[in-house]
């Protein structure tokens, strides 16, 4: 029986809805736990208010997304939760990080992170406080950023082969969101001290006063598909307590190269 013709308009339709409906599921999650309203969504999205409301609505139906009716906020829902915890038999990286994790925040005192590589982004999948007093709320688990964006995303960015970093540098302009500092010429710059370092230094170019320390962390064939990172202020990642700060991460992140990571990289 040959399907009616508003069965031949969502099939053609399909993919650009859950295309869109990804987004939102993925920008809500960058902004748990305070939520988002609908317009923010939108805006993020590029897509029309009205699409956007009537996608999550949609997605509130199956339990993927849930509104604060005091606030109007959306907020990623339960079904994610149970869809996340099925997903962690075969994506589950996390245990061995998060011993990890926990180890460089003692020892150091700072904010620590474990990011993973999804795509042209990075997505912090693991946070842990150390005892200082001042901390850092520039990362947090969910939040994403694009590669060379933050010390996570520049320490993977400078280990990809040539020819994946150079056409990656070639297809995104990341001036807009984030300054001129993160123009193509300033981050084959900052690759390059990276390369040299073995680690990379974020010095306050997303939030002023906070830097970062990355290390990336590398699957079985030797590419770089995660990464350890500390946040902090300035004067306690600076040199010459950097150096020391550095070595601790690669230390880690060879940890974690040697025995967790997946059989292959991200794409």
């Amino acid at each position: 029986m040959a399907p009616g013709p508003g069965a031949t308009q969502l099939g053609a339709n399909q993919p650009s809805v859950v295309r869109r409906s990804a987004t939102l599921l993925r920008l809500l999650a960058a902004r748990e736990p305070e939520g988002a309203m609908t317009t923010r969504l939108a805006t993020a999205a590029a897509i029309p208010r009205p699409t956007a409301h009537r996608l999550l609505s949609a997605l509130q139906e199956e339990g993927l997304v849930e509104r604060d009716n005091g606030t109007g906020a959306w907020h990623l829902g339960p079904e994610c939760f149970l869809l996340g915890a099925a997903a962690t038999t075969r994506h589950d990286i996390t245990p061995a990080a998060r011993a990890v994790v926990l180890r460089i925040a003692q020892e150091t005192g700072e904010s620590a992170f474990f990011s993973i590589r999804r795509g042209d982004e990075t997505v912090c999948v693991l946070r842990e406080d150390g005892s200082f007093p001042i901390r850092s709320h520039v990362l947090h688990e969910g939040i994403r950023f694009p590669l060379g964006v933050a010390s996570a995303g520049l320490a993977i960015l400078a280990f990809l082969p040539e020819a994946r970093r150079e056409a990656y540098l070639a297809r995104v302009d990341l001036t807009a969101g984030y300054g001129e500092e993160h123009s193509a010429a300033a981050l084959r710059e900052r690759v390059s001290a990276t390369r040299e370092l073995g680690f990379a230094v974020n010095p306050g170019l997303i939030v002023v006063g906070s830097w970062g320390l990355g290390a990336a962390v590398f699957d079985a064939h030797g590419q770089p598909y995660a990464a350890l990172s500390i946040t902090g202020i300035e004067a306690r990642l600076a040199p010459p307590r950097q150096a020391e700060l550095g070595r601790l991460l690669l230390e880690a992140a060879h940890t974690l190269s040697s025995g967790s990571g997946p059989a292959s990289g991200s794409s």
